[in-house]
């Protein structure tokens, strides 16, 4: 057969996935081997991150993929994107006028996997929980909103907000307000290694060695009702070392599926090829790429540093040398096709210019070649993060005005190490938790963000973030959205580079691939079925 390469496009400001070729889950089958999924997403337990699958600890997107299988949340982000609808809810609204009061009622008959029943009081647990458990670095940020959670009866649950908040729907999508039993887990203590329970789709079993997941195993959850239709009867996701060994794994036969993440060098391979049995799937991405700062830190506390290297990058350059067409340049936190975007760097800089950069120094008593080191991680982004790094040493290098160093760290050293301020300069990826301008933003600049970052805006935090969310049209949020983005680009404690597209390889008996990740990089293991090979 002829390799088929969907290519799936964005509509309306919207990512929505259409169907072609080998793609729809309506045509799959629930029987059959397990259906194999390939990663380079690596989960470690640590003794910093001795919890690796809690939800009220978990805060990346390999981890969450394994989540969304197995906790269940009350909304969910729907099949062709939009805003979220109900899934472990009957139904979920607002009923004030000022977007503070959330209520959700049930499906009726909700049941763990081990058959213990779902319950409000359980909705309350689990939010309650994560919020009392705070922990560092982790999700805890998205519910900030939340003042107390009330129950009526075993099936209305209601979230009585400190501010208003319109992007509310999306957070209760998203891991950390998944539904847990209280039986499994403790209400102030992480519950620790790789077990992992929920009412979703699937159960899982974990395959352990020298304290990394090898292989997360699921199986169809005979007791879930929700809102998902499950394509297979069991999905295995194994992990791979790098790109190549998972591409060779493919070729072999031992996987069925290879998703996050592929080299550029196999896209480009597999989007040439016209004879293969793999079919490869384009997808608009949310995915971002940007340099944080610690801005305390000596070397980089003075803006005009940070705004040095924001004028001489060239995205475009960088771009076009290490990824081709499977990205493009970024000029805001906020990517293309997000209600809110705006080319703030772009619009602040302009073109690259050593010049100006010169002049921002000069005009700060910055002695040059400013040195500093830029740290990145060496197995969480993909094969092509070191060459990303190094054309942007010699970018900066090649100006004469940065002495530049560059280091990277496996992802268990590199996390820990970032969030506890070790690093002055370090690259670092995004994958929305939710399709909105506001998870581009508050996670970065609000109080207790992700990074640990110590920069701190007012205007942005106590202004300017509350704000947006009043507005449950997300156009009439724009001016303030963009008014955060022009503060950030000014005071650049993060330097946003590329906005890249998403994957995913097969081969040609299986099908749903075209829904296998929706925009927000959210692995939908339940839509992947077998069918005939084309």
């Amino acid at each position: 057969m002829n390799r088929k390469t969907l290519v799936l496009p964005a509509v309306i400001g919207l990512l929505a996935p259409v169907l072609a070729a080998c793609g729809g889950s309506d045509s799959g089958s629930g029987g059959g081997d397990a259906i194999v999924v390939g990663t380079t997403d690596a989960v470690t337990a640590s003794k910093d991150a001795p919890a690796p699958l809690d939800p009220a600890y978990a805060y990346d997107a390999g981890i969450w993929n394994i989540l969304r299988q197995t906790v269940q949340t009350l909304m969910i982000q729907p099949r062709g994107e939009g805003e979220p609808v109900p899934e472990a809810a009957e139904s979920c609204g607002f009923t004030d006028s000022g977007n503070e009061r959330y209520a959700c009622k049930l499906r009726p008959g909700l049941e763990f996997a081990n058959g213990d029943a779902v319950t409000a009081e359980d909705v309350k647990y689990s939010i309650d929980r994560a919020r009392a458990i705070n922990a560092e670095g982790g999700p805890v940020g998205l519910l900030s909103t939340v003042d107390t959670v009330e129950t009526k009866g075993d099936r209305e649950v209601i979230f009585h907000l400190k501010t208003a908040d319109a992007t509310f729907p999306y957070k209760l999508s998203t891991p950390v307000a998944g539904i847990l039993n209280p039986d499994d887990y403790q209400p102030k203590t992480l519950r620790e290694g790789f077990d992992l329970d929920g009412s979703g789709p699937y159960t899982m079993s974990a395959k352990v060695e020298k304290n990394e997941l090898v292989s997360a195993v699921f199986t169809k959850n005979p007791n879930y009702k929700g809102t998902l239709k499950v394509n297979n009867d069991k999905v295995e996701l194994r992990t791979f070392a790098d790109a190549d060994a998972m591409g060779a794994a493919l070729d072999d036969g031992d996987i069925d599926v290879m998703s996050r993440t592929m080299s550029p060098e196999q896209i480009q391979k597999l989007s040439a090829s016209s004879d293969s049995d793999v079919d490869l799937v384009e997808m608009p991405g949310l995915e971002i790429r940007y340099l944080a700062f610690n801005t305390d830190a000596a070397t980089v506390k003075t803006k005009a540093v940070r705004q040095a290297m924001a004028q001489i990058i060239n995205r475009s350059e960088l771009v076009s040398k290490v990824y081709g067409s499977q990205a493009e340049p970024l000029f805001s936190l906020v990517p293309a096709s997000i209600i809110g975007h705006s080319n703030a760097f772009f619009n602040k800089y302009g073109d690259p210019s050593k010049t100006k950069a010169a002049a921002l120094l000069n005009g700060a008593n910055i002695t040059t070649p400013v040195k500093l080191t830029l740290h990145y991680t060496t197995d969480h982004y993909g094969s092509a993060t070191k060459k990303e790094f190094e054309q942007l040493r010699q970018q900066l290098n090649d100006s004469g005005l940065f002495d530049v160093s560059i280091k990277g760290e496996l992802w268990k050293t590199f996390r820990p190490a970032e969030q506890k301020g070790a690093y002055d300069v370090y690259g670092m990826g995004w994958f929305p938790d939710f399709p909105d301008a506001d998870n581009y933003l508050a996670p970065f600049l609000d109080k207790g963000n992700f990074l640990g970052s110590p920069y701190a805006n007012s205007k942005i935090r106590n202004t300017l973030i509350p704000e947006s969310r009043q507005q449950a049209d997300r156009l009439s949020a724009s001016s303030s959205l963009t008014r955060i983005q022009d503060l950030v680009a000014d005071d650049v404690p993060v330097l946003p580079l590329w906005q890249g597209k998403q994957y995913v390889a097969a081969r040609d008996d299986i099908t749903g691939t075209a829904y296998a990740l929706n925009s927000s990089s959210t692995l939908q293991l339940w839509e992947l079925g077998r069918g005939v090979s084309g």
